[in-house]
Formats: C-alpha cells, structure tokens, sequence
C-alpha cells in the first residue's frame, strides 16, 4: 500500500474517531440532561407529598396535573396489589410491587420489573404507597435519533476530510512519487533520467535537492571508477607491451647463444645487449613500484625536509659531474616541505636525468627555487629541444616525442612519477617552453607548517 493511501486512511480514521467521541460525549450528554429533568419532574411530585401523608396524594394529583407532567400515579399496597391514579401518555409495562416501592423510597431508580421507567416512592399512610412513574422512551428514542445524526455527521466530516487531505497533500505526493520512481530509475542503472522538478513542501525540496547532489556523486564516481578502470588497463597493456620488448631481446640473444655457432664479436655483441635490456627492466620495475608506494603516500607519515639545502646539494654535484655545462643556480634560503625525502630525491633525479638524458651536452641548465605564498617553487629548466606541446599533465608509458626510440627515450615513466611525486605532495607540476629555449619544469609544493 503506498504511503499516500495510507496518510488518506489514517486522516479518515483519525477523523471518524474524533468525530463519533465528541458525538458520543454529546450524546450522553443529552441523555443525562433528559434524565435529570425526568427525575426532577418526578421528585417534584414527591415532595408535594412528604409534607402531609394524609393529603399526599391529592398533592401529588395537584401537581401533575398544574405542571402537566407525562408521569403515571399509581397506589400500591399489600400485598401487591395496586390502583391507577393517572396515567400518562406510556401506560406501566409491568406489575409494581411493595419490594418495587421500598428500593425508591429516597430516590428515583430503575427497576427489572418495570423496564423503561424511572420511579420513585412515597408513604401516604395506612400501609399504602403512591408511586410515581415517568417514562424513558422518549429518552431512549431521541438518544437513538441523535447517535443517527452523530454518525452521519461523522461520516460527513470524514468524506470532507478525506477531500481536504487529498486536495492538501496531492502536490506533495505528487513529488514524493516523482522521487521514488527516479530514485528507482537511478539503482535500476539509468542514471541520466531527468531530474524531478522542485515542487511540494520545503521538507521534499530539500530530501530532492539532497537526493540530486547524491545522484550527481554517484555519477562522478562511476565516471571516476570507468576511468580508472581504463587507465589501469591501459597501464597493464603497456607495462606488459614495454616488459615484453626488452625479455623478446634478451629471449633472442640467448638463443643465439645457446646455439653456439656465434662468433666471439657476435657473442660479446648479445651480451652486452642483453646486459642493456636487463638493467632497462630493473629500471622499469623500479619505477613501477614507486608508482604503486606514490598511490599510497598519503598514509605515510611525512618528515620535514629543507628543500633549499637538498636543491643546492643536487645542483651543486650535478654542476661538477658535468663540467661541459653552463649549469645557473638561484636557491633561496629556509623553504621547508613535508615531504618523504626518498620522493623529493627522485624528482630531483627525474628532473636532471631527463635533461642528461634528451638535451645535448652543452645545452645550459638553471635550478631555481623560491617561497611563493604557502608554496615552494621549484623550476628546472634546459636548453634543449624542448617539447613538442606543454601544459599537458604526462601519463604513465606516454613518450612526449614519439620519434625517441626505447635507447633514448626510457619507459615514458619519469614524466609521470615526477607529477606523481608532486601530487603526493599536494603539489602540482606543469611543464612550458623555458627562455633558455627547453623545457621548463616548474613544481609548486605547499610549504611545511611552522
């Protein structure tokens, strides 16, 4: 049952039960009002007889008579026998008797032997008794005409509030159901249904707007699990494609080898090409492990690194093991990072070995690193070819220039750990044409907090 004909049911329910107690407190009330006027028609009569046994009765006459009260007169004396006086409009449906008299000698009751009235009785001497007797049909009939009206009331009330809650909640019900089924088109897979229009009350405005921004996550996550999905995939094609190069060499030469009808030149020859290839796949699965330790750097504890110290070391050595190079250092003083130090160290060595790497001997290099704002910058540059296109953010196994052949252009990984390294740092490389003609480098680091 949905929950809107259960809020109807509930609001005729609520209503019906409301309506038939407040109808049933009338009703009673009504019946006790009638019955005190019953009783205080015949107490009056009674009491017009306490005064004087003797003249009793013709009092009691008297005051029926001038009130005009609808009551029955009736003489009772031992043993049981009885002689109208008055009757009223409902004659006595039973046979009083002197037990009858004695249990409404101080106040006016009902009694089994004479259903449908209220009595009371007097002594008027002699051993006789006048009983006076009113009728409560008319009672219980109004009470039945009014219990009647009470349910058709209630039953119109009912109907009226079953229009009203309907006519009031319909809006609201109307968007509650628009919610349910989107979010069932939603889980059912079709995330790019149409959003349900803001309408209702503020309290389903805000469960919609709520249920959007859950929607609108969902999406982005499965977008962001697809494409992870495919990236890893695609890294796994290309691990494997730049792994099986390098085992097909070492798998040939040793054949040729093994053959033994190789000369000493060609011998020597697959040795040292396989020695190439050997330490070209330690590299590579070194970088692939540090690429696996970057994913997880943050959770592992950063230490204080001084950055200026570690940049001037590095283009300090880099200057003497490379004399043949017009190698420019600008390091400013004090700039401390959080960093794991191994991962600073390997961008360091990323940087410069790229430049050893992909520039010619004499192409000049410059370090640079300065405090800009919360960050560290950092910018390495050379004056070598450069790149053929900048501001691209490199991938894993993506060789920027597709004309460096394995010998020359290394894995396509050094790119990518650097930005790796960056962004496990809550940093950011980017990469642009440098004035000294190369590439340029440029890594912003958040500083370390003092």
């Amino acid at each position: 049952m949905r929950i809107a004909t259960r809020f109807t049911l509930l609001i005729v329910f609520i209503t019906l039960l409301v309506a038939l107690t407040v109808g049933w407190f009338a009703v009673a009330e009504s019946s006790r009002a009638q019955y005190a006027t019953l009783d205080s028609s015949i107490n009056a009569v009674v009491s017009s007889g306490l005064r004087d046994p003797n003249t009793a009765l013709s009092n009691a006459l008297y005051v029926v008579q001038r009130d005009n009260y609808n009551l029955d007169l009736v003489v009772v004396f031992p043993p049981n026998q009885i002689t109208p006086v008055k009757t009223g409009t409902v004659p006595l449906s039973g046979h009083p008797t002197i037990s009858d008299v004695r249990d409404s000698l101080n106040r006016a009751v009902q009694v089994p032997n004479l259903p449908g009235f209220q009595i009371r009785s007097l002594n008027v001497g002699g051993g006789d008794y006048l009983m006076v007797a009113g009728s409560t049909a008319g009672i219980a009939k109004q009470n039945e005409h009014l219990a009647l009206l009470v349910a058709a009331a209630a039953l119109v009330v009912a109907l009226l509030s079953l229009g009203l809650a309907r006519q009031v909640t319909r809006r609201d019900f109307r968007a509650m159901t628009r919610l349910i089924d989107y979010a069932g088109d939603v889980s059912s897979g079709h995330q790019n249904e149409p959003t349900p229009p803001s309408e209702g009350s503020k309290d389903l405005q805000e469960l919609r707007g709520a249920l959007v921004i859950m929607v609108e996550a969902l999406q982005e996550r499965i977008a962001l699990e697809a494409q992870n999905a495919a990236a890893m995939q695609q890294f796994i094609d290309d691990a494997s494609h730049e792994l099986r190069t390098p085992l097909t060499v070492v798998k040939g030469y040793n054949e040729i080898l093994a053959s033994g009808t190789a000369s000493p030149e060609v011998q020597a020859r697959a040795v040292s090409r396989m020695q190439r290839e050997v330490e070209r796949m330690e590299e590579l699965v070194r970088d692939l492990l540090l690429l696996a330790v970057l994913r997880e750097a943050p959770h592992h504890a950063p230490q204080r690194v001084a950055l200026s110290d570690l940049v001037s070391q590095r283009a300090s050595e880099f200057t003497l093991d490379h004399p043949e190079r017009l190698v420019t250092s600008d390091v400013a003083g004090n700039i401390v990072i959080e960093a794991r130090p191994e991962f600073v160290e390997r961008l360091l060595n990323n940087a410069l070995t790229n430049i050893l790497r992909h520039t010619p001997r004499d192409a000049p290099v410059r370090v640079s690193l300065s405090a800009l704002g919360t960050n560290a910058r950092l910018i390495v540059e050379d004056g070598g070819p450069g790149l053929p296109h900048y501001g691209v953010r490199p991938q894993r196994f993506q060789r920027f220039d597709q004309s460096r052949s394995r010998e020359t252009g290394g894995s396509g990984l050094g790119m990518s750990i650097m930005a790796d390294v960056a962004e496990s740092l809550g940093g950011v490389m980017s990469t642009e044409r440098s004035p000294l003609g190369g590439l340029r480098l440029s890594f912003s680091l958040p500083l370390a907090s003092r």
